[in-house]
């Protein structure tokens, strides 16, 4: 297959050319227009590399579309995996969230029907993106350590990140902020919000430093790759490096971003953070940490279709100095290093052809096609 006619984001630069195909796999780019009658007319639109998303919760949405609803999991597993194509993600990570906030809430009690639907989805090859799992570790809760030494062993397990969301501290450091955002979320009058964050308290001071010393032992020893998440301080940060963090998911803080970097750790931020223009928690907006050279990967997090957008966005603020190929690396090149996928996130010659077509109308981007290892998924 060949794809004339397009603007090729490679690593350093854009260039006005075609790109050849064979098996899969990216055999030949150049800056020239094919002139075989058998190309495909890419009418002036930007390649880049399928996308990598390392964190979306998306999948809850499909297994669980309204309180109490129990949706079929091949339905709902097909239903997700075409939202993914659809934003041109073809890698993407589920994340499953171990030892729920609430107990019996959905995530928990949808947690192994989830992983099967991913797992057997992706061994029968009926997924159009490549589906890996995600298990965010939420540390304040005695059944997190248990359920993850029975997970760590499935096969698509490549990231593990470890959270606390309990209250004053990290993403919840306003305490506001957090009964805000659970009162709302489980329709808790004051008296029962009130019980609820002093039992989140207490959870925390039991399980929440037992379990995350357990659980990155096991990371370091199966060779997964972890990551942190919300950290706020120079403090947290440093234990995170300690236990071999190679992510910081969405620090709060200027100081934390700029410290996980400092260890060497990639910066993830939300990419809805980039489109609404700041955090939804109060915490530091991303496109801050983009303009002082802060920001290494996006995540749509909540919303798959903002991951090309952001990208995009960054590469047109003025306050920061990435240039498109760097701003598309936040979304393809730098999540596929930081988890060793080095056969991906690139448009290079023997990488995969894992490809978006885009265009740009008015002022917004818009996807027109995208290929999986060569083959057209949409």
């Amino acid at each position: 297959m060949i794809i004339n006619n397009v603007k090729l984001i490679l690593e350093n630069e854009v260039v006005d050319g075609s790109i050849d195909i064979n098996d899969g796999v990216i055999t030949r780019y150049a800056d020239s227009h094919s002139r075989l009658p058998g190309a495909l007319d890419g009418e002036g639109g930007w390649l880049l590399p399928g996308l990598i998303e390392l964190h979306t919760d998306n999948l809850d949405k499909f297994f669980t579309p309204r309180p109490k609803v129990d949706w079929p999991a091949h339905s709902a597993m097909s239903s997700h995996d075409a939202l993914m194509v659809a934003s041109g993600i073809t890698t993407v990570l589920d994340a499953v969230a171990l030892g729920d906030v609430r107990d019996g809430g959905d995530r928990l009690e949808n947690l192994e029907k989830m992983i099967n639907a991913v797992e057997h989805s992706q061994r029968r090859g009926v997924n159009r993106a490549e589906h890996r799992l995600h298990l965010r570790c939420e540390l304040p809760h005695h059944t997190t350590l248990p359920l993850f030494e029975q997970l760590m062993h499935r096969e698509p397990v490549t990231l593990v990140s470890l959270m606390d969301h309990s209250p004053g501290q990290r993403q919840f450091a306003n305490r506001e902020k957090y009964r805000e955002y659970y009162q709302g979320k489980y329709q808790l009058n004051d008296h029962d919000m009130a019980c609820y964050e002093e039992e989140q308290l207490a959870l925390a001071e039991r399980w929440s430093q037992p379990n995350r010393e357990a659980i990155a032992a096991h990371c370091r020893a199966r060779n997964i790759a972890l990551a942190s998440h919300d950290d706020a301080t120079a403090e947290h940060v440093l234990e995170s490096h300690q236990l071999g963090s190679v992510i910081a998911e969405f620090p709060t803080t200027f100081d934390a971003a700029q410290a996980s970097r400092q260890h060497g750790m990639s910066v993830l931020m939300g990419a809805p953070n980039i489109v609404r223009g700041g955090s939804h928690s109060g915490n530091v907006a991303a496109h801050s940490l983009a303009q002082a050279g802060l920001l290494d990967i996006l995540s749509s997090d909540y919303y798959p279709a903002s991951l090309l957008d952001a990208a995009f966005r960054v590469a047109l603020d003025e306050g920061n100095a990435f240039t498109l190929p760097q701003a598309i690396h936040l979304v393809t090149r730098n999540p596929a290093r930081a988890l060793n996928l080095n056969d991906r996130g690139v448009i290079s010659e023997g990488k995969r052809a894992d490809l978006v077509l885009a265009h740009w109308h008015g002022e917004h981007v818009h996807i027109g096609n995208v290929w999986r290892q060569g083959k057209q998924v949409f």
